[in-house]
């Protein structure tokens, strides 16, 4: 079934909490499809009066928000043995390479990839418990996850919502314009990543050799 055919079948409140929780459960680390389920949302709301466009953001943000700083909490507290279990556990998602470029932008970008990193599908599911593992000063995470998550997670509501209010009668060709639109995204986000990460993961291969000569 369709995801916004499904989401019709079910009430406004179990939208709007279904949004929050999956996106809150990405943010903290689990890899599932929160942009996907926001846009299908987002659209869903631009053709029923019934959801809230601005609850429907706020939920969203908010979900983004704590699931980023319950992240933050875990990583911090578990530190390198959970990035090791999340490995074993998620190797296409937090395999050595992955972490090591990830790694490599909290270096160079510090709270800036914690912002910027709410917009890339993968990064979404790093930037919390990784600023925790690299204990990256709380009140930085903060400011970064809060304007991060309210302008990724309310603007993606709010552009989807308008531009299916506009372009009502094309709505039906446009979800599903919108759902390809977002895997692609994501899609080309990982690939991208993947490929710095097996770069990322090759060159601390040599330097490991390196070492030991």
């Amino acid at each position: 079934m369709h995801v916004q055919e499904w989401l019709e079948t079910i009430p406004a409140v179990s939208i709007y909490a279904l949004v929050g929780v999956v996106i809150g459960l990405e943010s903290l680390g689990i890899p599932l499809p929160g942009e996907i389920i926001l846009v299908s949302a987002a659209l869903l709301a631009s053709q029923h009066g019934e959801i809230d466009p601005f609850v429907l953001g706020a939920c969203a943000s908010a979900g983004a928000v704590i699931g980023d700083s319950i992240g933050y909490a875990i990583g911090r507290k578990g530190g390198r043995p959970l990035l090791a279990w999340l490995g074993g556990r998620f190797p296409k998602h937090f395999g050595e390479g992955h972490i090591a470029t990830a790694e490599r932008s909290f270096e160079k970008w510090g709270m800036w990839a914690v912002f910027f990193g709410r917009f890339v599908a993968l990064l979404r599911i790093f930037a919390g418990p990784l600023a925790g593992v690299l204990r990256m000063p709380y009140w930085k995470f903060f400011i970064a996850n809060v304007f991060g998550g309210i302008l990724w997670a309310g603007g993606t509501t709010a552009v989807i919502y308008y531009v299916g209010v506009v372009a009502e009668s094309w709505l039906k060709r446009f979800s599903w314009v919108g759902l390809v639109l977002a895997v692609l995204i994501g899609v080309a986000s990982m690939l991208v990543l993947r490929r710095r990460a097996k770069s990322a993961s090759r060159a601390a291969e040599v330097e490991t050799v390196g070492a030991a000569t």
